[in-house]
């Protein structure tokens, strides 16, 4: 068994010890109905007896197409809990019905939380179109005013499985601060056009093992932000989207350090980016290291490998100064594919801080375009290569248009 493969069986056996006999706390007990009834109050008052039980319990939303406004399910509870879903969900389409929320479902300070599908149930639709409509994130810079499907905060030793989370109004699933927590086979989509949908986003968390999720979005499948550390996702499936991105880096400060990205087995389809690296323009200090894509197909896309210092989407850099993200230890292997743009590869490092130890291997990537082959793009920075890297190497000397001051 492989070590990932490892983790995810220890992160769940701990998330799933006792539960077979677990006290069962049904929400239609507690005045849940089908069809255009508001559960929230149901299922939070099953949640909360379900935390409070000194032994394994078990909160079970039975088959069916519900309606649910937001809700939170809050710790720390006494034992393990498991939510079992076989029914499917539909959020308020109007933004307005969250009353300032940020999510829809909030789950925080848990240990040993199994959160899963069943039964071919757990589909959470989020009726985002609407939303989408009012998100000006392009004009104004704005770009968290409406509410996620899932923000999953401190969660330790915990599992989530088998759900489905489909036009999410903004992000689909946010971890934040979580300890040795499990995505295991989770389904995400939204139209490619819909704006800031990104799939799953991680943060200040340690020890995330995401496997075999497959993610159809309008921005990035998976999006890494700081203080991420020991992150391994294998097996994702991406493509509409903007690809699997480290990123953007810089943007804040006190930002920390991103350190053990590997993103492996992966592939990527129809997207603007592939396997990406970003950082702000005059961005603050911070840094990130050991990070790895390995063995990834891609299918016509337009930007395969991409690491861009020079990141500045909607023109909002007042000044066009190098990014100062220390960026090393990187590597990019066993990538292979076709590319929808000429430069399938682009390493655009900072001119304050070039980037350290950054290694091309056994690429291959191809571009069928009436303009040539396939070339790649470098600017303050020397790969290391090793095997066939095609296209070579650093054909075009690049810049990436910032002063270094």
């Amino acid at each position: 068994m492989s070590t990932f493969n490892l983790a995810l069986f220890l992160i769940a056996f701990y998330a799933s010890a006792s539960i077979a006999n677990a006290a069962v706390f049904d929400i239609t007990k507690y005045g849940a109905k089908t069809g255009n009834v508001d559960i929230s109050k149901a299922l939070m008052s099953a949640w909360k007896e379900a935390c409070a039980a000194t032994s394994p319990s078990k909160v079970v939303i039975p088959k069916g197409d519900y309606s649910m406004r937001a809700v939170k399910l809050q710790g720390p509870c006494k034992s393990k809990v498991t939510v079992a879903i076989a029914g499917n969900l539909k959020a308020p389409a109007d933004p307005a019905q969250f009353k300032g929320e940020d999510a829809w479902v909030k789950i925080e300070n848990v240990n040993g939380l199994t959160f899963t599908g069943v039964g071919g149930g757990g589909t959470f639709d989020g009726e985002g179109e609407r939303a989408w409509k009012q998100n000006d994130c392009a004009k104004t810079g704005m770009c968290d005013a409406l509410p996620y499907n899932f923000r999953f905060n401190f969660l330790t030793n915990s599992n989530i499985s088998h759900i489905s989370s489909v036009d999410s109004k903004l992000f689909h699933m946010n971890i934040l601060g979580c300890k040795e927590l499990g995505l295991d086979e989770i389904t995400i989509r939204a139209p490619k056009d819909s704006l800031n949908t990104d799939g799953i986003h991680i943060g200040r968390s340690d020890g995330v093992y995401i496997k075999g999720a497959k993610i159809k979005t309008g921005d990035d499948c998976v999006s890494i932000g700081d203080g991420t550390k020991n992150l391994h996702v294998e097996g994702v499936s991406c493509g509409p989207g903007h690809g699997i991105s480290i990123g953007s880096l810089g943007k804040y400060p006190k930002e920390d350090s991103v350190v053990g990205v590997y993103v492996k087995n992966c592939t990527i389809t129809g997207t603007d980016n592939g396997v990406r690296i970003k950082t702000w323009l005059n961005s603050y200090e911070t840094s990130a290291s050991d990070l790895h894509f390995e063995d990834i197909v891609i299918d016509n896309v337009m930007n395969p490998v991409i690491l861009d210092q020079a990141y500045c989407p909607y023109n909002h850099c007042k000044a066009k100064i190098s990014s100062k993200v220390k960026l090393s230890d990187i590597s990019f292997k066993k990538i292979r594919g076709t590319s929808g743009s000429k430069v399938a590869i682009k390493l655009i490092c900072s001119g304050k801080l070039p980037c350290q130890n950054v290694e091309l291997a056994d690429i291959d990537l191809k571009y069928t375009g009436k303009d040539g082959g396939a070339i790649s793009e470098c600017a303050n920075i020397r790969p290391k290569i090793t095997g066939k890297v095609n296209p070579a190497a650093c054909t075009l000397k690049g810049s990436d248009l910032t002063s270094s001051s």
